[in-house]
């Protein structure tokens, strides 16, 4: 895909949506950091749902120690994995008292460093809370990336160095949220709903489909 037409792509995602930002809810980084690692396998709807209780209980690391793995999982229950998620989150609050004056880091080896957290969580934080211009490469940017002809690789690293690449710099703050909401809405994974989509002229998909029934 030629550069001009990359260009155009994110001005039609700019003009649609000038701030898009995550479908999670959250008041501060720390609430940010946790959802993010719930949601790993995960819909942000279901996360938001179990969130809502969890965070009016514990929003800080130490509130969220004091509440303790086995209330942590009453209220994470209906999240995948919610067991490996639970012993993750009390490690990484541990972590976040004893060697981060319970703030979530700043840094990417910081982040990484924290139970449960890997790369791709670490740019949604960088991207989200610390404004740096990082594409966190979820299945739905993958998948969107190589249907359309944008960055193909074999592997979520291999498509995050070339978008950073090829997106012109003014977009790669909001690229990350623009494909997330593009490929959960519109380019889904068995039918992609082309008819509606606004980048359809440019995308270089060949199986384009010609209703949304």
């Amino acid at each position: 895909m030629n550069a001009h037409k990359i260009r155009e792509i994110f001005l039609r995602f700019q003009r649609a949506d000038p701030h898009p930002t995550t479908e999670l809810h959250y008041r501060n980084h720390f609430e940010l950091l946790m959802a993010v690692i719930l949601s790993a396998q995960a819909t942000d709807s279901s996360v938001n749902k179990a969130t809502k209780k969890l965070f009016a209980a514990a929003n800080t690391p130490e509130k969220m120690l004091a509440l303790g793995e086995a209330k942590l999982k009453e209220h994470i229950k209906t999240i995948g994995l919610f067991n490996t998620k639970a012993a993750n989150i009390i490690k990484t609050c541990q972590a976040l008292v004893e060697k981060h004056h319970s703030k979530v880091p700043n840094t990417r080896e910081a982040l990484e460093a924290l139970p449960g957290v890997g790369r791709k969580t670490a740019n949604v934080i960088l991207n989200t809370c610390f404004g740096e211009s990082v594409i966190a490469v979820d299945t739905h940017i993958f998948r969107v990336a190589n249907r359309i002809g944008l960055a193909k690789g074999k592997t979520p690293l291999e498509v995050e160095k070339q978008l950073l690449k090829k997106i012109p710099d003014e977009f790669i703050h909001n690229a990350h949220h623009w494909l997330v909401l593009h490929g959960r809405y519109v380019c889904v994974a068995r039918k992609p709903r082309c008819p509606g989509c606004l980048i359809r002229d440019l995308c270089e998909f060949k199986h384009k489909t010609f209703d949304e029934g």
